[in-house]
């Protein structure tokens, strides 16, 4: 099977759902996406529309991207015929448990199938399956059309071979995949980036810095380098006797709870939920939040000029 032109199904017409959906209408594939809310599937082409003009798009580019992307009004319809099935519901297991049930009674008996979750282990969700050998997670990040990668996650049923077709699938949509070999909770990149925030949690809880400190030590040092050099880059660059010193003076202390912080529950009784309540583990002003969400979209933009993917 060729890599353009093929039948793309979208299960859900939400933040994630429209993005995948301009991401493969982008790259020339036919796209039929639903959602059981009513104005979510009637507004997810404006909001594609919105998505590529800010991403640059012209006039005409966004056109012919809409002009392949058709709205289902239920799963049947949305999966029949389809090349490639991905979910982009809710991060509730029996949720997609059910949907993958539905769209096994409906697609056709070759289609991959595949969930986009942050961290369920797909072996969960796809265990109930007959075809489990088709199935796979593909984790998208937010936003998925601006944040290159995506993680592809094999499970111990999962066809090697219709995995690489997944890989070379997002690649030519421009997408950047990553294989994960063994199906464990978070993948990769979040099993990374929560061992970050479970210590940078901890830092504050034990009284060594402040949440502002936190986010600007990370900002004004180490983050500013990650996009260009990989942990285990730097590990290199510096050389694996430093790293393994390093190591025998730090690690042992370092937070290594297997349960969530007991500070974000007090946070959370307090009425500090997070940035949309004014205050989480920071306070914050009316206007941050979309002040936030714009300032970040403005520096994927920018890195999406200078850096490959």
């Amino acid at each position: 099977m060729t890599q353009a032109g093929q039948h793309i199904a979208v299960i859900g017409a939400g933040l994630m759902g429209h993005g995948i959906a301009l991401t493969f209408a982008r790259a020339g594939h036919r796209v039929s996406v639903t959602d059981p809310v009513a104005d979510m599937l009637a507004t997810c082409p404006a909001r594609i529309g919105e998505s590529l003009t800010l991403l640059g798009a012209g006039a005409v580019d966004v056109a012919d991207a809409l002009g392949r992307v058709t709205l289902a009004k239920d799963m049947a319809s949305a999966v029949s015929g389809a090349d490639v099935v991905f979910e982009a519901a809710p991060e509730k297991l029996e949720l997609k448990q059910k949907i993958f049930a539905d769209i096994e009674a409906h697609a056709p008996a070759d289609a991959i199938l595949a969930s986009n979750t942050s961290v369920i282990q797909i072996s969960k969700i796809m265990g109930g399956l007959s075809g489990r050998h088709r199935a796979m997670g593909t984790h998208w990040w937010n936003p998925p059309h601006m944040i290159p990668l995506v993680e592809v996650v094999k499970t111990e049923w999962t066809d090697h071979a219709l995995a690489q077709r997944m890989f070379d699938l997002l690649a030519h949509a421009g997408k950047t995949p990553a294989m994960v070999e063994k199906d464990v909770p978070g993948f990769i990149g979040n099993r990374l980036q929560h061992a970050l925030w479970r210590e940078a949690i901890s830092l504050v809880e034990n009284g060594i810095c402040d949440a502002e400190t936190v986010d600007d030590v990370v900002k004004a040092s180490f983050g500013r380098r990650l996009a260009v050099l990989g942990p285990l880059e730097n590990a290199d660059l510096v050389g694996l006797e430093l790293t393994q010193d390093i190591h025998k003076q730090v690690l042992f202390d370092l937070e290594i709870s297997g349960d969530p912080s007991p500070y974000l529950q007090k946070m959370r009784d307090s009425g500090r939920s997070g940035m949309a309540a004014g205050a989480g583990l920071r306070d914050w002003k009316p206007g941050d939040l979309e002040k936030t969400k714009a300032r970040v979209a403005d520096h994927l933009r920018k890195l999406d000029d200078i850096l490959p993917n």
